[in-house]
């Protein structure tokens, strides 16, 4: 058989240009196939979008309906002698903090040595110190191994509760090894150090450089407090204070008005933008006579409606709606809030929205209710997951009737091309049957002519 290159060479004739065009001609069979698949592929894509606004606005729903949500408090410190950081939902209050003294660390210095790197003495060594806590360490240093900074770097490896360095005084045997305590307080204070094998004799603690550990100490509405460290946890319940100097601070755990409005407004902010995503999903726009992705989509409705029956949704208590609180319904489905008659339940009614948004042991609140709507409209039963499955389901179709197209366009092009093969021979043998016979016709003439 002919092969598509060679084609035309017998009858002079573009049969590869014309094979090309009857393929091309039979391939436009897939083009209303195609254009399903994408038109599916962007439900699909838009599905995805919406699934993922309804999840930011379920995240902002169950936020409201958490009690903890309700007790954010801020925190704020009159004096720079201490700084302080409080948990969310620290109740709320006023402290006098009265700092008259510092946690410091313990810390001494050996005698001086001449050079910092040679050898303390013959043979192995070792450095044992004990905490006041009880905590022993045991620093060995082989032979070969005791020059201070031999010293300092086994101190500094062995453990983690003494930290070793060398300073240079400038005397004649300027390097002392100073040992400090890692953390402030008399409970990490070292209570004895021995110098052992070859330190013994050439190493010695110097007894002036000694800096005993000290505790912090403060007062808290008038109640004695200590510390062993600046920054003290739990003098005031869920209030870390922060020490940076003696000095007297009143510290004020305050409801965090703004924050709790904060939750409220992202919970509207959320459902405006689910909103404003279906209406350009489902809209048609006259000007590019371009239909939204969702248009009349079943599953969609679905959702809006469930939705607009929970904006809806009336509850058992002093706040019923949601305009009991200053968020209102506009004629296009977006909510408004009134925030200053937000701000003033916050300020004046806070139980009575807690109530109303998260319930109670007797209320079922809106966001609970809000909850069981989105719960159904996210499973994997629900409306979204249910659209997925069978847009997934007719891609796999199409993609199925796609790949029998080909096929089916493969085999008429072959037959075509078959066809014009034997075409192509057929004229390609008349043509040399025809020049044959003008040859024998000319001879003849020919011949003619003499006689």
């Amino acid at each position: 058989m002919a092969s598509i290159a060679a084609l035309g060479i017998g009858s002079g004739l573009d049969l590869n240009g014309l094979l090309n065009q009857l393929e091309a001609s039979e391939r436009q069979r897939l083009q209303p196939i195609t254009q399903q698949q994408r038109s599916f592929e962007a439900r699909i894509s838009a599905y995805g979008k919406l699934q993922s606004a309804l999840t930011k606005f379920q995240d902002a729903t169950s936020a409201l309906n958490l009690s903890t949500t309700y007790k954010a408090t801020k925190s704020a410190v009159n004096s720079d002698a201490l700084t302080v950081a409080a948990a969310s939902n620290t109740p709320p209050g006023t402290y006098n903090v009265d700092v008259t003294g510092l946690a410091r660390a313990y810390t001494i210095a050996t005698q001086g040595v001449a050079d910092s790197a040679a050898q303390l003495g013959a043979g192995a060594g070792n450095i044992s110190f004990t905490l006041a806590n009880g905590t022993s360490h045991s620093i060995d240093l082989a032979d070969g191994s005791t020059s201070l900074e031999d010293v300092r770097n086994a101190i500094n490896n062995g453990q983690s509760d003494v930290q070793a360095s060398i300073i240079n005084d400038g005397s004649g045997t300027p390097y002392r090894l100073v040992l400090n305590s890692a953390t402030t307080g008399t409970e990490a204070s070292i209570t004895n150090i021995t110098y052992g094998g070859a330190l013994a004799g050439n190493l010695a603690s110097d007894a002036a450089t000694e800096t005993l550990a000290e505790n912090a100490e403060l007062a808290v509405n008038g109640i004695a407090i200590t510390s062993q460290t600046n920054v003290v946890e739990d003098a005031i319940q869920g209030v870390t204070l922060s020490l940076a100097k003696p000095g007297q601070a009143q510290v004020s755990i305050t409801r965090d008005a703004e924050a709790i409005t904060g939750q409220v407004e992202e919970f509207v902010t959320a459902y405006n933008e689910l909103q404003t995503l279906v209406t350009k999903m489902t809209d048609y726009d006259v000007g590019s006579d371009t239909p939204g992705q969702l248009l009349g989509d079943s599953g969609v409705r679905t959702i809006q409606s469930r939705m607009s029956a929970l904006m809806g949704e009336t509850v058992t208590g002093q706040f019923s709606m949601l305009s009991d609180i200053g968020i209102s319904r506009e004629l296009g489905g977006q909510l408004k809030i009134d925030e200053n008659k937000l701000a003033a339940v916050v300020q004046n009614d806070l139980p009575k929205l807690q109530e109303f948004l998260a319930g109670s042991d007797t209320v079922q609140g809106f966001a609970e209710k809000a909850k069981t709507t989105l719960t159904n409209l996210l499973a994997d039963d629900g409306p979204i997951q249910s659209r997925l499955k069978g847009f997934e389901s007719t891609i796999e179709r199409l993609d199925e009737r796609y790949f029998r197209e080909e096929q089916r366009i493969a085999s008429t092009v072959d037959i075509y091309r078959k066809q014009f093969a034997q075409m192509d021979s057929m004229i390609a043998s008349m043509n040399s049957t025809s020049a044959y016979l003008t040859q024998q016709f000319s001879s003849l003439n020919a011949q003619l002519n003499k006689s």
